[in-house]
């Protein structure tokens, strides 16, 4: 289990993590999601060992991160910007991998060369940015780590490889109990591959919750009544209305039956009660704190 504890990161006299705790279960998909320059990729370089805290913990599995050569076995950490040597080829840099990583497998190795279909003897300086994104994968996952972190992973990829490369992530969460941390402005993919997330804004955590839980918490209600006379609603946690025509639009946080029998109470001509993605959910959160852009459009 990942564990982190009252961890706070402070570069010159700008805090940029204050007092995050939060935990990763081992075998789990943990989406760190958050608002540009909350500091998601300062905790998540923390949480690989490369940054050290000013205070608080860092552990896995009761073990400080932090220069643990013996962790640093287990982990890849495949950053949005990423770094190969200076004018090596993937079958280069395979190399130290294989070196550095105890658990390399090559038969996946050669699997993935063949499924990907890219030249291990071409300088990665001379591919696209998708095709480095599938040069990381190809060495990350032949590694075999038991923890991976990813900052913006599926970015270039194409449908079929982004496909193919989650594929394999979710058979090693099943089969190894590797444990993922993805940090990802794309919901819509976290709300597919995690089972858990975490909201950071502002370097603190909002909330972390079991992601089909949280869905659960938040329901869309949208209805309409005679004469437009609306009831009241203060009784319910309503995060956000809104009025379109005759129809009112409510965002509900609580129970779904309590939300039903209060507005049924009133008698609605039009009623629908939806659940929302977890794109919505996290706008809502993020205006609940102040966090809102004016339309452009």
């Amino acid at each position: 289990m990942i564990e982190v504890r009252n961890a706070m990161k402070t570069f010159q006299s700008e805090t940029v993590i204050r007092d995050v705790s939060l935990s990763v279960r081992n075998g789990s998909i943990y989406g760190l999601l958050g608002s540009n320059g909350a500091g998601k990729t300062t905790l998540l370089r923390m949480m690989a060992g490369i940054l050290r805290t000013n205070s608080g913990e860092m552990k896995i599995d009761g073990e400080d991160i932090f220069e643990n050569n013996r962790l640093k076995e287990t982990m890849i950490f495949l950053q949005d910007d990423l770094y190969f040597f200076s004018q090596y080829t993937p079958k280069q840099m395979a190399r130290f991998y294989r070196e550095t990583y105890p658990s390399w497998d090559e038969e996946r190795y050669a699997g993935m060369k063949q499924s990907l279909g890219l030249d291990e003897n071409k300088k990665i300086n001379k591919f696209s940015k998708g095709m480095k994104r599938q040069v990381a994968f190809w060495l990350a996952l032949s590694a075999k780590p038991e923890v991976m972190i990813l900052d913006e992973p599926f970015d270039g990829l194409d449908a079929v490889v982004r496909k193919t490369i989650k594929s394999m992530i979710l058979e090693d969460v099943a089969e190894r109990s590797m444990t993922v941390i993805i940090s990802s402005h794309n919901l819509k993919e976290v709300e597919d591959i995690c089972d858990y997330i975490g909201i950071l804004h502002n370097g603190t955590i909002l909330l972390e919750r079991d992601i089909d839980d949280l869905k659960g918490e938040f329901h869309k209600v949208q209805a309409a009544f005679r004469k437009g006379k609306e009831p009241d609603m203060s009784p319910l946690d309503v995060v956000h209305r809104e009025k379109r025509g005759s129809v009112f639009i409510y965002i509900v946080r609580g129970e779904k039956d309590e939300i039903t029998s209060h507005v049924q109470a009133a008698h609605p001509v039009v009623f629908d009660q939806l659940s929302l993605t977890l794109e919505e959910i996290f706008i809502y959160e993020m205006r609940r704190v102040g966090y809102a852009k004016d339309d452009i459009i």
